[in-house]
């Protein structure tokens, strides 16, 4: 029990800074390949915020633990929008100036739908998952154009100043991508060997402990991300973390986890957790787009509804393992 616990917060620990620096590493090392700021924001930040989930999740399938990689996924996704969002619009709300992301917020919405359709039967085959990673390819293709095509995006900006202020030589962004994802992956092997052992000694299922205690920890580089972006001022980036982790997370985190262990879908996922992250995916689309000429913007107000939501639902998870005890 106590060794649990250890290796939990300890693989967290490890989880959380391997991945801030792989994803500096990452980061520079694109750039001194030429890649453009905006590209590097959308694809490189994206992957590498949500490379935790990614590790966590595919180690989880290759064990046999469906309910641990599918809770970390959408529990990561509902952390992302009601935990980080809120927290972050309550320290200063967003304003959603990028064209990108005003054009990414409606994918998300639909990749979701798309995501639902494809668990409403209880399962996640290997032909499903393929699904999700075709889509997930397209999308990269996508936004690599985007990337190409709009450079003078207000989410270039943001991503450049923060190249700017993270300046490595090339060496060193060659030794922290790879130092980064090694310790990723130790990190994930001994977290997933600490929840699920939790689980078990405390008679709860892994699709719980994956939902809060493994989809906050690995969350945890969006949230200092996007409280760090907004503290700049670099609000694109705030909001644009989350929606590339989301994007991530629905398509190639799931997707990979059911290439390797076709998944049994709990119902409760569905009733429950899904209609959750889809609620507060509606939300992020509603408040993020912006219509009749509003500019996209998550107010204090707004910030604090998302954080209850977030506590609402995390006191629901609780409330359940209680009665079931």
């Amino acid at each position: 029990m106590l060794m649990s616990l250890v290796a939990i917060v300890l693989g967290l620990a490890v989880l959380v800074w391997s991945a801030d620096r792989f994803v500096d590493g990452a980061s520079a090392t694109a750039r001194y390949a030429g890649m453009p700021p905006l590209l590097i924001g959308m694809v490189i930040v994206g992957f590498g915020t949500s490379a935790p989930e990614i590790v966590v999740s595919i180690i989880s399938a290759m064990e046999g633990n469906p309910g641990l990689a599918l809770g970390n996924a959408y529990g990561s996704n509902i952390a992302n929008i009601g935990l980080i969002l809120g927290l972050t619009a309550l320290i200063s709300p967003i304003a959603v100036h990028s064209q990108v992301l005003r054009k990414e917020l409606p994918i998300l919405l639909l990749i979701t739908l798309l995501s639902l359709s494809l668990l409403w039967n209880g399962w996640l085959a290997r032909t499903d998952a393929l699904v999700l990673l075709g889509v997930f390819v397209l999308l990269m293709g996508w936004s690599i154009w985007q990337g190409l095509k709009d450079g003078a995006d207000a989410m270039a900006a943001d991503e450049t100043r923060e190249l700017d202020d993270n300046q490595m030589t090339l060496k060193q962004a060659l030794f922290w991508l790879v130092a980064g994802l090694v310790l990723l992956i130790i990190s994930s092997r001994i977290l997933v060997w600490g929840a699920v052992n939790m689980a078990q000694a405390f008679g709860v299922s892994d699709l719980i402990i994956g939902l809060t205690i493994v989809a906050v920890g690995t969350s945890l580089p969006e949230l200092a991300s996007s409280i760090a972006a907004i503290r700049k001022n670099e609000h694109d980036l705030a909001i644009g973390n989350v929606i590339g982790s989301n994007l991530f997370n629905t398509l190639a985190v799931v997707g990979l986890a059911g290439i390797i262990h076709p998944l049994e879908v709990a119902a409760e996922v569905i009733s429950r957790d899904f209609m959750v992250m889809g609620a507060l995916t509606l939300s992020l689309f509603v408040l993020g787009y912006g219509f009749s000429g509003r500019q996209g913007r998550i107010n204090r107000v707004e910030g604090g509804l998302l954080l209850a939501a977030y506590i609402g639902y995390t006191s629901w998870l609780a409330l359940g393992v209680l009665g079931a005890a």
